[in-house]
């Protein structure tokens, strides 16, 4: 797994992204006490459920393997905006 370039900065964005996507949606209402792991692994299950990231073999998922995968999408994200 290659690490992206600023991967931290792109993970808090994935994380407001995909919170702000999750409350519009009706699938969660986040509170401040939730941690952000397990903010990332519902955001990860959600953006796979809807078929906008693919999903990763089960044996695979961990915290890490989710913190990448999405900040790739966040970055991916970025590039569409440009």
């Amino acid at each position: 797994m290659k690490k992206l370039e600023n991967e931290k900065e792109y993970v808090r964005k994935a994380i407001d992204i995909g919170t702000r996507y999750a409350e519009n949606r009706g699938a969660a209402l986040f509170e401040p006490t939730d941690s952000t792991n397990e903010k990332l692994e519902f955001i990860y299950r959600l953006l796979v459920r809807d078929k906008l990231i693919q999903p990763m073999p089960e044996l695979q998922v961990s915290q890490q393997s989710i913190r990448h995968r999405l900040a790739l999408w966040a970055a991916s994200l970025e590039k569409k905006k440009s």
